[in-house]
């Protein structure tokens, strides 16, 4: 069992995780490098003399796992040992078997992405900069995916089936996407049946206050948003027919033609929630977005701006399941698929760190970020493919050279025959009608109520 001590262990120096991996990893080119101490985030664990699996090699190993190209779990486990062994060489050697790396990485997985998630969300706060914000708000997008696993009984058991029909069993993984640096700030996961709003007010302590959260017709609600409201937060959600709105309810002196009221049957014992319409055309195609911000924090033009910016947590759970081909869990048992899942997104976001770190620091959109090119540098690293030299400083340019293409396309990136697409409606106009005398005045008694309280 890994012990915990104090915060810190003296005599080291304290490293971030996204140092030690980029640099550790650009030794592996031939350059010499500087010992790496136990930094943060593993300083809170102490070490155990003779202990073959410590917390940095559990973390590392089970990173560079979910980094690697092997078919199997187990031809995975074996680069990411040789890589983890090259990394670190004068340490003790790690565990052969891939038995024993999984049993104690089970073991500890919780505790140490306990330590590993907080401390990278504050590398991330840290290197954004300017970054930090766009369209001068702290924003997140927000949305869920299903993850298919090995078709055994005992995933089915555990995870469900929620997908199309004849499919195995899933998980289903909620992420905020930060959209300032375009990298996953948390997330959440799940049986395949479970609830992406409920997903995300379990991860709203996790949000900076006043973040704005951005999200698709699936995030709406009474209880969601004004629990959202209730945690200090704003949102810009996309709103269709199933939602119904008032308008002139008197609950405010002076509200703009944009203003209308959430109020369901079922929470007229609640106060309305006071919002704002946002009509956006697309296309051809009007889209609906509701917020509660006023237009002077929150224009026309920036909520479009900002609800486009949206489609970037899409990308991200393409970049999880085609660019590091994680589509599949490889995991028999779903503890393992669990752990599986939790490191491969930690992989994700580590090698976004890594490279944005670089890109901020040169000046340019992090944005711009190629998850494919990291992934194939990273790739190249361990499996030593590349005989040069490049050392630190080499390797931080290749990093920073991990750029999407910058060429216009002329024509459409889409299939011209894909069976399986999905063709979902987009969601029609919301339910909008003038508040009754009889609802006006039910809203005065309920304003008169909770002042006199």
């Amino acid at each position: 069992m890994l012990m915990l001590s104090g915060h810190h262990i003296q005599g080291d120096s304290h490293e971030t995780l996204t140092d030690e991996c980029s640099e550790r990893l650009s030794a592996l080119f031939g350059g010499r490098h500087e010992r790496i101490s136990a930094g943060p985030p593993f300083s809170c664990f102490a070490k155990t003399p003779g202990l073959r699996w410590v917390a940095r090699a559990l973390v590392f190993v089970a990173i560079l796992m979910s980094w690697d190209d092997a078919a199997t779990i187990s031809a995975r486990f074996g680069n990411a040992r040789q890589a983890v062994t090259a990394m670190f060489p004068s340490r003790r050697t790690v565990g052969r078997t891939y038995q024993g790396f999984i049993k104690r990485l089970l073991a500890n997985s919780a505790r140490l992405l306990d330590i590993v998630l907080p401390h990278l969300r504050g590398v991330l706060r840290r290197m954004a900069g300017a970054f930090w914000t766009r369209e001068g708000m702290v924003a997140f997008a927000v949305d869920g995916s299903r993850i298919e696993c090995p078709r055994t009984k005992a995933n089915e058991a555990a995870f469900g089936h929620a997908g199309k029909k004849g499919c195995g069993p899933q998980m289903w993984v909620t992420a905020l996407w930060h959209m300032g640096t375009g990298l996953p700030w948390a997330w959440k996961q799940g049986r395949s049946d479970e609830c992406e709003r409920h997903h995300l007010l379990e991860m709203l302590h996790l949000l900076p206050e006043g973040a704005l959260i951005v999200g698709d017709a699936g995030f709406v609600g009474y209880e969601l948003l004004r629990d959202i409201l209730s945690g200090g937060m704003n949102f810009l959600v996309r709103i269709g027919g199933n939602v119904r709105l008032l308008r002139e309810l008197g609950w405010v002196k002076m509200y703009g033609e944009d203003t209308v009221f959430l109020w369901p049957q079922n929470r007229r014992r609640e106060e309305p929630l006071v919002l704002r319409l946002i009509e956006l055309e697309r296309r051809g195609k009007k889209i609906y977005l509701l917020t509660n911000l006023p237009a002077d924090s929150l224009t026309h033009r920036q909520a479009a701006v900002l609800y486009a910016m949206r489609w970037g947590v899409e990308v991200f759970y393409r970049s999880l399941k085609q660019t590091l081909e994680h589509r599949v869990m490889r995991s028999d048992s779903p503890r393992q698929a669990r752990a599986e899942l939790a490191w491969s997104l930690v992989g994700l976001q580590l090698m976004g760190l890594m490279t944005a770190r670089e890109l901020i620091a040169r000046g340019i959109d992090p944005l711009q970020w190629s998850p494919a090119q990291t992934r194939d540098l990273i790739r190249q690293t361990m499996q030593c493919r590349s005989r040069r030299t490049l050392g630190a400083a080499g390797w931080k340019n290749k990093l920073a050279a991990c750029l999407k293409d910058d060429y216009v396309r002329t024509g459409s990136k889409k299939s011209r025959d894909w069976p399986d697409r999905k063709r979902e409606r987009p969601p029609g106009p919301p339910k909008i009608r003038i508040a009754s005398e009889k609802e006006i005045l039910q809203a005065q008694r309920l304003h008169d109520k909770l002042r006199a309280a």
